[in-house]
């Protein structure tokens, strides 16, 4: 496939008579030495099935097809669809899917998990991968439903808005440090593999970009007895972040715990109460979310 520079894409939008659209958050990876860099962060062998969202012109689709066993892409615009279809015929192993890959905000398109899940059990000892240069505006719920539902993926390689990545690697008691740090922390070890210049992407966003590689960790997510109560419960310390612990507690399990309840849970916890959810571990959160869980089961 040729080298997809800015004025390459440009050429081929014209020819075709379309142009990016911001609301799709369609900024495509111009420096090839950097989508290079994507696809070999994911490590990829003939036993990996791969998803990819936002299959674009095909630049990166073309290179994960060369080492994966099976890419699975998909593209919501028609236009860029058709385009890489057009490009890439030359593959077997790549499904083109032309829609949502998000249900809703919370939910992977349940057709879009069948397909992996049916490719992962054609052969034994296929693993899932997302490799993928995702659009700003969905990074989050993709990357975050992706571990609460099967298939679970055995690794996430994505470029993403670096202001995204330095919350999913922030420590207790920073800025950055929420809700998404623990979910992901709580079940993965997560690493910034490079920071991304708006230079490298066309058309060129406003803000910085980065590379992440997310390694979900068996040892880790088997800690957590009910996902969905842990996800739901972090949120909601997290919904007024500057109030004290008791304070949110109790607004987290309103008609479920009494007062004297919440103290007693915070106290089995070895917390005082007037901390803030920002101060917790994340060893700590699951402790609480745990602790919680069996007392209100």
């Amino acid at each position: 496939m040729k080298r997809q520079t800015a004025s390459f894409l440009m050429q081929r939008f014209e020819a075709a008579g379309i142009r990016p659209d911001a609301r799709r958050g369609q900024n495509f990876l111009i420096d090839l030495n950097l989508v290079e860099l994507l696809a070999r962060s994911a490590r990829l062998t003939r036993d990996d099935v791969v998803l990819e969202v936002g299959t674009g012109t095909g630049s990166l689709t073309s290179l994960l097809a060369a080492s994966a066993g099976h890419v699975v892409t998909v593209e919501v615009d028609r236009r860029l669809h058709e385009l890489a279809q057009e490009a890439l015929g030359e593959f077997s192993n790549i499904t083109f899917l032309r829609q949502d890959v998000l249900k809703n905000k919370n939910q992977i398109d349940p057709g879009v998990r069948a397909r992996l899940a049916e490719l992962l059990e054609a052969s034994p000892g296929r693993r899932f991968k997302l490799v993928a240069n995702l659009p700003y505006n969905i990074a989050t719920p993709i990357l975050s439903n992706l571990l609460a539902a099967p298939p679970h993926p055995d690794l996430m390689v994505a470029t993403i808005q670096k202001e995204l990545a330095d919350r999913m690697v922030a420590r207790p008691r920073t800025k950055d440090y929420g809700a998404l740090s623990i979910w992901m922390q709580s079940q993965c070890d997560v690493e910034i593999v490079r920071i991304l210049p708006p230079t490298v992407f066309w058309p060129r966003p406003k803000v910085h970009s980065a590379i992440v590689r997310i390694r979900p960790v068996e040892a880790k997510w088997k800690r957590i007895s009910d996902r969905a109560f842990f996800q739901e419960t972090v949120r909601a310390l997290f919904f007024h972040r500057r109030k004290f612990l008791r304070s949110v507690t109790q607004s987290a399990f309103k008609g479920r715990m009494t007062k004297a309840e919440v103290d007693a849970l915070l106290a089995e916890c070895g917390l005082r109460g007037d901390e803030r959810a920002e101060q917790l571990t994340v060893e700590q959160m699951i402790e609480f979310c745990e602790t919680a869980r069996r007392r209100l089961s």
